[in-house]
């Protein structure tokens, strides 16, 4: 038996990459069980995989899957309970964010970090365009690095245009199985085009197909580029925040209200109007983000008590 990674899957066929970089097409026999999860596809980008040849060795069929340390999943349907597995085995999340053009607001990365937290996915702040701000953003930009690390989540700055940060971003990278997210025109394509220019064609073509809106079925596939930098690309990725969390359990998704919880009087406090709450009392003691406490609210508040 031959053991690879899953590089790419188009929901009955599976692209798989030898350790040797050898490519093989394979195929599944049967179905496999997947503990937990009701998934519409047993494989997915990421897995590592055990395949048999087939007879005249030119394709193979997947006859097992290692187990995961996470996965990303979608909901296969609005009205379906079932959902698609999007990538496996992910080692950083990078989020890229901007103070300008555009601007990212904090609701929009506290719901990727919550969901990233519930993906058990590493996470990296990007701040990209550092070469666009002025005072005003770069006081902006350091108030929001003090938050999040402050959460315990590490921050890079980076500017595509003057390759400030780009030898740091490339090594942190390196080795790693990365996904890249943030919001359109926030630089997501360029960076993989600045680390590697010959990918340049297959992503503005993965770009422009998805960008149609003519399939609803999601394709992910992982690029490899120089440097041993591998690269998760999927709209399933970018849209992220797709699973369904209790309200009772959102706060331990935000890491420092977590921390801050055990000092609640009651068990079930919802860090909302309860007294005696140690995250209020670190809110307002500055210790917890007023900003970061404002969307967890928001949040809480969302869809009749469950966070998407």
């Amino acid at each position: 038996m031959e053991k690879g990674i899953v590089i790419k899957s188009t929901g009955s066929w599976y692209t798989v990459r030898l350790p040797d970089q050898q490519i093989v097409l394979c195929g599944i026999r049967g179905k496999f069980r997947i503990k937990g999860i009701r998934a519409t596809n047993p494989v997915a980008v990421g897995d590592h995989v055990g395949f048999e040849w087939s007879e005249d060795r030119t394709t193979g069929i997947i006859t097992s899957i290692d187990e995961r340390t996470n996965y990303i999943i979608r909901k296969s349907s609005k009205l379906s309970k079932e959902y698609q597995l999007v990538a496996c085995n992910v080692d950083v999340a990078w989020l890229m964010v901007s103070m300008v053009l555009p601007r990212t607001l904090t609701p929009f990365i506290d719901r990727f970090l919550v969901s990233a937290e519930a993906y058990r996915i590493p996470v990296i702040i990007l701040f990209n365009k550092t070469d666009l701000y002025d005072e005003h953003a770069m006081n902006e930009m350091n108030y929001l690095w003090a938050i999040y690390t402050s959460a315990g989540y590490h921050c890079m700055q980076m500017s595509l245009q003057t390759k400030k940060g780009i030898e740091e971003v490339r090594s942190k990278m390196k080795g790693k199985i990365n996904v890249i997210t943030g919001n359109s025109g926030v630089g997501k394509s360029t960076l993989i085009n600045v680390l590697d220019p010959t990918i340049r064609l297959k992503i503005g073509e993965i770009s422009d197909y998805h960008q149609a809106g003519k399939h609803t079925t999601t394709f992910s596939e992982m690029f490899e580029l120089s440097s041993g930098i591998n690269i998760i690309d999927t709209p399933g990725i970018r849209g992220f925040g797709m699973i369904d969390i209790d309200r009772a359990e959102l706060f331990h998704f935000f890491p420092e209200i977590f921390r801050a919880s055990k000092f609640c009087k009651y068990h079930n406090c919802m860090h909302i109007n309860e007294p005696e709450c140690g995250v209020k009392a670190e809110v307002e003691s500055g210790k917890i983000s007023e900003t970061r406490y404002v969307n967890y609210l928001m949040m809480m508040e969302v869809d009749q008590g469950r966070y998407r």
